[in-house]
């Protein structure tokens, strides 16, 4: 699985019903793009000195997948429109680690977060 990580700060003046118009085009792209396994996006919430503006995360099965992602002419719509409203992207696609079983034979009652033995290596 390939996770793709895009971070994005507006130009100054972006203003919200521009930001409105892009999440509609974002949010379009899951139906018309089938490569796509995974899609979230939005707002910052906190306004940090050190915060982008906005964000999405999306998963891909192979990086193949995010290659035939990246060329739809939709996303290039997109990208597009991000290169009008944004001062700065910046963007990350990793290999998604394995998360660690579970360990079921522990008492469901218990604390599992006070337990070491809740996680084994996958």
């Amino acid at each position: 699985m390939i996770t793709h990580v895009v971070m994005m700060k507006f130009k100054p003046g972006v203003s919200d019903e521009q930001v409105d118009d892009l999440e509609k085009s974002l949010d379009a792209l899951p139906d018309i793009i089938t490569e796509i396994q995974s899609y979230e996006f939005g707002r910052d919430l906190v306004g940090s000195e050190r915060s982008y503006d906005f964000a999405l995360v999306s998963v891909f099965a192979n990086l193949e997948t995010l290659r035939q992602y990246q060329e739809q002419p939709e996303h290039l719509k997109v990208v597009r429109k991000l290169g009008e409203l944004c001062e700065k992207i910046w963007a990350v696609d990793f290999e998604a680690s394995k998360l660690p079983e579970i360990d079921r034979s522990l008492d469901s009652q218990a604390d599992p977060w006070n337990d070491p033995k809740l996680f084994r290596p996958a």
